[in-house]
C-alpha cells in the first residue's frame, strides 16, 4: 500500500491591492477566514498578500455587514494579542435543492456549511408542473424552521442529473427528469420561486460541495465519482469545477464498459451506470425480492451480509477499477473521491473492493492522500453542493462554476 502523508493546510487565493479589485479582495478575505479562522488581521494580510490597511478596511466592512464576528484575542507572542475573527454562521443562509427522478432533498445551510434544516419529499412525477409546488413547500419548510432565515437568504441552488440537452439521454430512463429538456431551468425556477436560482449538474455541484465543506477542502485537483440514481463525475481542476463546453463534462455513467452488455435507456449497451449505480444496485436487489427503498434498507442489507448486495459490490468494483485508472491517466488528480447516496459503510466496502487498482500515473510510491477516498459530506452531497453555489458569489474567489443563473 502506498504511504500517505498528513494533508497540508489549505491555501487561500491571493488578493490584489488596487481599489478596483475590491470585490475580489473581499472574497479573498472571507475565504481566508473560512479556511483558517479564528484568525487575526495581520495573518489574513500575510496569507492573502494584501496590505494591512486593505485587510483592516475590508474586515471592518464585513463585520458591519454581519458576515464576520470578532471572537476575542489569542496570545501569539509579545505585545497585545491580535483580535481574532471568524465567519458568522448566521450572517447569511443559502438553500440547496437536489432534484432527482423520485425525490427532492432541500437543505438550509449557513455560511460555515452547517446544515440548519433539511427536508425530503418523495414523488412519482418529476415533470416541471408537478415538481414546482413540492419545491415551494420544501423551501417554505426549511425557512420556517429557522426564524429570520428568509431575510438572510443569499440565494438558491438547484442541481439536476445530467447530461443536459442531449437527445435520447437527458429525459429518457429512470435516472433522468422527463419534461425538463428544452426548458431554461434557471429562468423557469427563478420565476417560480421568486428569487435568483442557480442550476447545475448534480455531480459537478457535489464536487463543489466536497471542495468547500468536505474531503476536497485541502485539494486543488480531484475527481468525484457521484453515486446518485445514476452515475456522474465532478471534476475540480486548480480549485475550479470543470464543466465542459455545454455543462456535460464527466458523464461517465454512459461510458460503455461492456459492449455487448445490458441495454441502457440511452439506447447503448453496457453503460457503466447499468452496473455501478444506486439504481443498478436497487434493481438487482428487487429482482431477488429484497425491498430497498431507502439508504436505511441498504444499510440493513449490508449489516446482514446480504449475498446479493455483496455480489454487487464485487461486480461494481470490477467495472469501476479500470475507470479509476482511466480518470487518473486523463486528469492526473490528487485523488478520486467516491461520494453520494451510498451509505458510508457500503462506500468503504466498495472502495476496498477496487484493489488492486490498475497501474496508472497515480501509482506513485509517495502520496499525500490515497488514490481513492470516501467523500465527507455523506448522502447530502448534491444538496450541499447546490447550497454552495450561491456562496461562490460571496465567499470563494477560487471557484467559478459557470453554472446557469437567471438574472434578478
Amino acid at each position: 500500500m502506498p504511504r500517505t502523508k498528513t494533508l497540508p493546510s489549505a491555501k487561500v487565493a491571493i488578493g490584489n491591492n488596487p481599489e478596483r479589485n475590491r470585490t475580489h479582495n473581499r472574497r479573498v478575505v472571507l475565504d481566508a477566514v473560512r479556511l483558517h479562522g479564528p484568525i487575526g488581521r495581520t495573518d489574513i494580510a500575510r496569507r492573502a498578500h494584501l496590505t494591512s490597511q486593505a485587510v483592516s478596511n475590508i474586515v471592518g466592512e464585513l463585520l458591519s455587514e454581519g458576515l464576520l464576528l470578532e471572537c476575542g484575542r489569542r496570545r501569539s507572542g509579545r505585545g497585545l494579542p491580535p483580535v481574532q475573527v471568524i465567519v458568522n454562521p448566521d450572517g447569511g443562509m443559502t438553500i440547496g435543492v437536489e432534484m432527482a427522478a423520485d425525490h427532492l432533498v432541500t437543505v438550509l445551510v449557513d455560511l460555515t456549511g452547517r446544515v440548519r434544516a433539511h427536508h425530503t419529499i418523495a414523488f412519482n412525477d418529476p415533470t416541471p408542473d408537478q415538481v414546482v409546488p413540492r419545491l415551494m413547500t420544501s423551501i417554505e419548510h426549511v425557512c420556517q424552521s429557522l426564524p429570520g432565515a428568509s431575510e438572510r437568504l443569499l440565494g438558491i441552488g438547484v442541481v439536476m442529473p445530467g447530461p443536459f440537452e442531449i437527445e435520447g439521454m437527458s429525459s429518457v430512463g429512470p435516472t433522468t427528469l422527463p419534461g425538463w429538456s428544452g426548458l431554461d431551468a434557471a429562468a423557469f425556477l427563478t420565476e417560480a420561486i421568486g428569487r435568483p436560482t442557480i442550476v447545475e449538474n448534480d455531480a459537478t455541484a457535489a464536487a463543489v460541495g466536497e471542495r468547500l465543506h468536505g474531503a476536497g477542502r485541502s485539494l486543488k485537483d480531484f475527481c468525484l465519482v457521484y453515486f446518485g440514481a445514476g452515475l456522474g463525475l465532478g471534476i475540480v481542476s486548480e480549485g475550479r469545477p470543470f464543466r465542459g463546453a455545454f455543462g456535460n463534462a464527466g458523464e461517465i455513467g454512459h461510458v460503455i464498459v461492456a459492449p455487448q452488455g445490458e441495454l441502457c435507456a440511452c439506447g447503448n449497451r453496457g453503460c457503466l451506470e447499468r452496473y455501478a449505480s444506486v439504481h443498478a444496485l436497487k434493481e438487482r436487489l428487487r429482482k431477488h425480492g429484497i425491498a430497498c427503498d431507502s439508504a436505511y434498507d441498504l444499510e440493513a442489507a449490508q449489516a446482514n451480509r446480504n449475498p446479493i448486495l455483496a455480489a454487487w459490490v464485487v461486480d461494481a468494483a470490477a467495472m469501476l477499477a479500470p475507470v479509476v485508472g482511466l480518470l487518473e491517466n486523463l486528469f492526473d488528480p490528487e485523488t478520486i473521491v467516491f461520494g453520494g447516496a451510498l451509505p458510508d459503510a457500503l462506500m468503504d466496502e466498495l472502495i476496498a473492493a477496487l484493489a488492486p487498482l490498475p497501474l496508472s500515473v497515480a501509482s506513485r510510491r509517495e502520496r499525500r492522500v490515497p488514490r481513492v477516498m470516501r467523500g465527507a459530506t455523506g448522502s447530502l452531497t448534491a444538496a450541499l453542493g447546490a447550497a454552495a453555489l450561491p456562496l461562490l458569489e460571496t465567499m470563494t474567489p477560487k471557484l467559478d462554476t459557470g453554472a446557469a443563473v437567471s438574472p434578478t
